[in-house]
C-alpha cells in the first residue's frame, strides 16, 4: 500500500545559494502563452473570498482572482463587466459543469471574462469531460480552460486531454473541506502534487487546498506546481466579502466556509445536497495587499534557500527530506509546547 505524504511531512534541504537579495529572485509564472503572471498566487472562487475587489487587488499585485459562481447568472456578468471597467486584461469566472453553464459561460464571455474555471469538487467525471469538450469547441483558444478538482495522475492527463489548459489538484485538502471525512475518498496535497507533476501533458498545476503557509508554497511549487489557489490564507482581508464583526473571543473576524457548506449552499440554491464543507471564521487581517506582499517575501526566501532565482530552477534543484512528528514540532514555534 503506498503512503501518501503532505506538507508537513517534509522539507526542503537547504543548500548553496549565491544569491545575495530576494530582489534577485523572479516569482513570475505563466498560465498560457497568453498569460503570464508576476506572481504564481490565485484567489479561490469562493462567496467569502473573491468578488471584484479581492479580483482587482489581486491583478494589481500581479496575481490573479477568480470570481464565484454562487449566484445568478446575471450578478456574476456584472461582476465581470465591473472589472472590464477597470481595464483588467485576465479575467477569470468559476462556471459549472451542468445545468445552465453553457449560458452562464455565453454571458460571461460577452461581459469580457477570458478564463473559465470549471469549479466542481470531483473534477475526474465524464460532466467535466462534456463540458470541457464542449467548451474547447465553441471558444477554441478564446478562452483559457482552468479544471478540477482531481488528485490523481490519471485524471490530471484525462482532464488534459479532454481540453483543460490548467489543473487544480487536490481533493478534500481544504481547511474548511469535510470530503474525506464525508467520502473517505482523497489523497493527500503534496502527493497529488508530485504524481500530478510526472504527466508529460503541457497543461499547467494550481496546487489548490491544504496550504497554511509561505513554506506550504514553496513546498508545492518544488514539487511541481505553476500555481498556488488560495482561500483560508487571504480570508479575512478587507477586500474579501462579508463584514467584519467581533468574536465570542473579542477579536475582530470575518466569516469563510466552504462552498459545500449547507448555509453556503442554502444561500445559493436553496437545499443541501451533498455537505462536504463547514462554516467557520478567521481572524480579521487587514489589507490583502499587506497579506500578499509578506507571502512573496516568504516565497522568494524559500527559492533563495535552494539557490534557485526562479519557479523551474527550484523544482530542478529541490532536495527533500521527510520529517517525524516530533521533527514537526520542533520546526514550528515551539517555544511553549514542551
Amino acid at each position: 500500500m503506498k503512503t501518501g505524504l503532505t506538507y508537513d511531512d517534509l522539507l526542503l534541504v537547504p543548500q548553496y545559494s549565491d544569491i545575495r537579495s530576494r530582489k534577485e529572485v523572479c516569482l513570475k509564472s505563466t498560465l498560457s502563452t497568453k498569460i503570464e503572471l508576476q506572481i504564481p498566487i490565485l484567489s479561490s472562487p469562493m462567496d467569502t473570498v473573491t468578488e471584484v475587489p479581492t479580483l482587482l487587488a489581486m491583478n494589481s499585485l500581479g496575481g490573479l482572482g477568480v470570481l464565484h459562481r454562487y449566484n445568478t447568472i446575471a450578478d456574476q456578468a456584472i461582476m465581470v463587466h465591473d472589472a472590464a471597467l477597470e481595464g483588467i486584461n485576465n479575467i477569470a469566472a468559476a462556471i459549472g459543469v451542468s445545468g445552465d453553464y453553457k449560458e452562464r459561460a455565453s454571458e460571461l464571455v460577452n461581459a469580457g471574462a477570458n478564463i473559465f474555471c470549471l469549479d466542481v469538487a470531483h473534477g475526474h467525471h465524464i460532466l467535466m469531460k462534456e463540458a470541457l469538450q464542449f467548451l474547447k469547441s465553441e471558444y477554441n483558444q478564446k478562452i483559457h480552460l482552468m479544471a478540477g478538482n482531481v488528485a490523481t495522475l490519471e485524471g490530471f492527463n484525462d482532464l488534459a486531454d479532454w481540453g483543460a489548459d490548467s489543473i487544480r489538484c487536490n481533493i478534500g485538502g481544504g481547511s474548511i473541506c469535510t470530503t474525506r471525512i464525508q467520502t473517505g475518498h482523497g489523497v493527500p496535497g503534496l502527493e497529488t502534487i508530485f504524481e500530478c507533476a510526472k504527466s508529460d501533458r503541457d497543461t499547467k498545476i494550481i496546487a489548490d487546498g491544504g496550504i497554511k503557509t509561505a513554506g506550504d508554497i514553496v513546498k508545492a511549487l518544488a514539487a511541481g506546481a505553476d500555481f498556488v489557489m488560495l482561500g483560508s490564507l487571504l480570508a479575512g482581508t478587507d477586500e474579501t466579502p462579508g463584514k467584519i464583526f467581533t468574536g465570542d473571543d473579542g477579536e475582530l473576524r470575518k466569516v469563510y466556509r466552504g462552498m459545500a457548506s449547507s448555509s453556503a449552499q442554502k444561500d445559493w440554491r436553496g437545499r443541501v445536497a451533498s455537505q462536504e464543507g463547514v462554516t467557520s471564521s478567521v481572524p480579521y487581517k487587514g489589507s490583502l495587499k499587506n497579506i500578499v506582499e509578506q507571502l512573496q517575501r516568504g516565497i522568494k526566501s524559500g527559492l533563495s534557500y535552494s539557490g534557485a532565482r526562479n519557479i523551474r530552477e527550484l523544482q530542478l534543484k529541490a532536495m527533500w527530506i521527510q520529517q517525524t512528528g516530533a521533527s514537526a514540532i520542533e520546526s514550528s514555534a515551539h517555544i511553549n509546547k514542551r
